[in-house]
């Protein structure tokens, strides 16, 4: 049996054992897929979880739950036994100072990640560290600030961009998901100072060198869908110019929440920068609702390309972000958690998903992202998806004995076998993120306590009976306060929510009342896999213009604008621009694949030599401007030293321009990616290429010793054959 009729049959049977009214069992053990786990409770506090892999000894620990379930309750306190191993005293990475100790009172990544990654670390913080460890949460954050070691270079104090695609930022730029966790953390005067020295300079330097003044959008990355050949297309695995002009929703929200934060700390220091923040957030929340809303499956898509091309591609961290963060009206809220796809198992990462590549993004569960579309689906009352993310998360760490990095969609395992698509690729037990999310659904998520100390529960009612057994409540323990939720009277809704509250003591007790909460129900008949991309179109020049050839049916791309429907072969009028060309397939229920590679046509300038260059615009207009290099400092799926560019562009009767220009890791000689600038007719423009400034730049970076650019000193360097200019097209950005 191939490997897909393998997938379609385990999904199947998956879907038929979907129903169930608890995932916990009527005696207190789990049964999927024909694996089971159980929990034994020990007379000295601590538990024996009972996992198909063997058993696990869980000592007492600080923090307690006491219900009906020793399952639910032993597995609490695995969390936090996987967090006191997490928590060390040295990291170590092979390509930071030779793979030796570097001694940091830190959160290690996982078992098999010892390091500090600035992601992983901040979304871990934002779900639950930072109230079970905040000096060592503080001192993670630290550990990813730097200051500047190159003396040329303007001064600050920055986040560190990981190692990552094209040689790091600005393609990778999902650094400022670091103020998420950090906001948290604001009662300690000098941390708080720290962040807001870094909010400074992290959002000016991004606003320089990232942000698209005619989109009003940030570019860059996926935020922690890193592996670009999973979810964006296939041709970017060498060529990662287009993810750096793309956009991503999740990136984009996680700034809009950074200028939230800058407003609110400047506000708190009087400081007049205030305003700026806050109108340059609100803009940037309407320009992600213009740009990232596709009315036809009422979802964001998780990117869009160079000149908002939409792609019909969608990750669930991107829409729960937009949703937690109020950049989805209540509307738009409801519509993209309930319209997207749901197993049995979870809720997948990515959608659709990729047939040609193995398990990891694609195809797979992340314990972490389910525990933020478990706090979207509370911010809209969505029980069936507050119940799913739930069971998703206790089934997967009772049945792995850990709470795991993913797990395959449809079995929920660890790793399934199925040839060169096998996977996931890495899966690491006690993943700190995972950790965190586990811990926030217990904490958040069951017994409702919130960032401001606030207590808001929202329980799926199929939970009532495992928690609450007989027994007429159920109680959280933190040491410094107590939570007590006390059993409804009547259990005649879907979702279970606070009825009232009191105070005794150092205990918060609440009257749980069920309601419904009219939410519709999972999306389940969705298809598993998306089209396959086409190859770039065939496009012919004809006496009524250029003929675009394509053998299926698809969807034609003009420069980024949707032109229409396609089936064998489509003519498009010539414009006075160099026209670029994509095609998407279109599959089942109207989906679209991801686009193929641009087929570009028509004539442009090209300016050999290394600059400065020289050149007369024929027309006034807005003109795209990119350059021939190559940058061999670095493989192409990580580094430090994407070279990045100031391009001074000076022409007669206008002021001068500067626009960024970032020349990535290459495989060979590529193209640049395109900046934008305006001329006047017949005006001689003189383009200089100034130095810019990449993470290497960064005194931290000092440590690096997996490529060029770290210990041996900062490198910003690619070899440039030609500059290329040629008009805009409609719609371009401007400067």
């Amino acid at each position: 049996m191939s490997a897909r009729k393998r997938l379609a049959l385990a999904c199947a049977l998956a879907m038929a054992s979907g129903a169930h009214a608890s995932v916990i069992g009527a005696h207190d053990d789990i049964q999927w897929n024909g694996r089971s786990a159980s929990m034994s409770a020990q007379a000295d506090g601590g538990f024996v979880l009972h996992a198909p892999a063997g058993d696990r000894a869980i000592a007492a620990q600080k923090l307690t739950v006491h219900t009906a379930s020793p399952l639910f309750d032993g597995l609490f306190a695995m969390a936090q036994d996987d967090l006191a191993h997490d928590a060390v005293s040295a990291i170590r990475d092979g390509a930071y100072d030779h793979g030796k100790d570097i001694p940091c009172h830190c959160f290690a990544t996982g078992e098999k990640w010892p390091y500090v990654w600035t992601r992983d670390l901040s979304y871990s913080i934002d779900l639950a560290l930072w109230r079970m460890d905040p000096d060592r949460a503080r001192q993670s954050l630290r550990f990813k600030l730097s200051d500047v070691r190159e003396p040329s270079q303007p001064q600050g104090l920055y986040v560190m961009q990981d190692t990552g695609s094209g040689g790091s930022w600005p393609i990778s730029t999902d650094r400022v998901v670091w103020f998420l966790g950090a906001r948290h953390l604001l009662d300690d005067k000098a941390f708080a100072d720290d962040t807001w020295t870094a909010l400074k300079d992290t959002l000016a330097q991004d606003r320089l060198y990232v942000f698209d003044p005619a989109l009003g959008l940030y570019r860059g990355e996926t935020s922690f869908l890193d592996w670009r050949e999973q979810t964006y297309p296939a041709w970017t695995e060498k060529d990662v110019r287009y993810i750096g002009e793309s956009f991503a929703l999740s990136t984009n929200v996680l700034h809009y929440q950074a200028l939230q934060l800058a407003a609110q700390m400047a506000e708190q220091r009087h400081d007049p920068s205030a305003k700026d923040y806050r109108a340059q957030a609100q803009a940037l929340k309407q320009a992600i609702n213009t740009h990232f809303w596709r009315a036809d499956r009422s979802m964001y898509m998780s990117y869009i390309g160079p000149g908002a091309m939409p792609v019909d591609s969608y990750d669930l961290l991107g829409i729960a972000l937009a949703v937690t963060s109020g950049v989805a009206d209540a509307a738009k809220a409801k519509q993209t958690l309930a319209n997207y796809p749901a197993w049995p198992a979870g809720s997948p990462v990515i959608w659709p998903e990729r047939k040609d590549q193995p398990v990891y993004h694609n195809r797979a569960i992340w314990p972490f992202v389910s525990a933020y579309s478990l706090r979207a689906a509370r911010t809209v009352n969505d029980a069936p998806r507050i119940a799913l993310e739930m069971d998703s998360l206790l089934r997967g760490a009772a049945l792995a004995a850990s709470n795991m990095e993913n797990y395959e969609l449809v079995s929920q395992a660890v790793h399934v076998d199925e040839g060169k698509l096998s996977g996931p690729v890495v899966n690491s037990p006690r993943q700190l993120w995972s950790v965190a999310g586990y811990l926030d659904m217990v904490v958040t998520g069951v017994f409702g306590l919130g960032g401001d100390g606030s207590i808001d529960p929202k329980l799926p009612s199929s939970w009532l009976a495992p928690l609450f057994g007989d027994q007429a409540k159920i109680t959280l323990d933190l040491g410094d306060r107590r939570i007590t939720l006390l059993r409804p009277a009547k259990a005649d809704g879907d979702l279970l929510v606070a009825q009232a509250q009191h105070r005794e003591g150092n205990e918060t007790i609440v009257q749980l009342k069920a309601i419904q909460s009219g939410a519709k129900p999972l999306r389940t008949g969705a298809p598993l896999f998306g089209p396959d991309m086409p190859d770039a179109p065939a496009v012919a020049d004809t006496a009524k213009g250029w003929q675009v050839s394509f053998a299926g049916k698809g969807v034609l791309y003009l420069d980024g604008q949707r032109i229409g429907p396609i089936d064998g072969s489509l003519t498009v009028p010539k414009g006075a621009t160099r026209q670029c060309f994509q095609l998407t397939r279109v599959g089942e229920g109207g989906l679209e694949s991801l686009p193929s590679l641009p087929t570009c046509k028509g004539e442009e300038a090209r300016i050999a030599g290394q600059g400065p260059w020289e050149w007369k615009a024929a027309k006034g207009g807005r003109y795209d401007v990119s350059f021939d290099y190559a940058n061999d400092h670095g493989p192409i799926n990580t580094g430090v030293t994407a070279a990045v560019k100031l391009l001074d562009v000076a022409c007669d009767g206008a002021a001068p321009q500067r626009v960024a220009v970032v020349m990535p890791h290459s495989v060979g000689m590529q193209r640049s990616t395109t900046a934008t600038f305006t001329a006047q007719a017949g005006a001689l423009c003189r383009f200089r290429l100034d130095q810019g400034f990449n993470m290497s730049d960064l005194r931290h970076n000092a440590r690096y010793t997996g490529e060029q650019g770290g210990a041996t000193g900062p490198v910003n360097e690619a070899a440039v054959d030609a500059m290329r200019v040629s008009p805009a097209p409609k719609g371009a950005s401007a400067p």
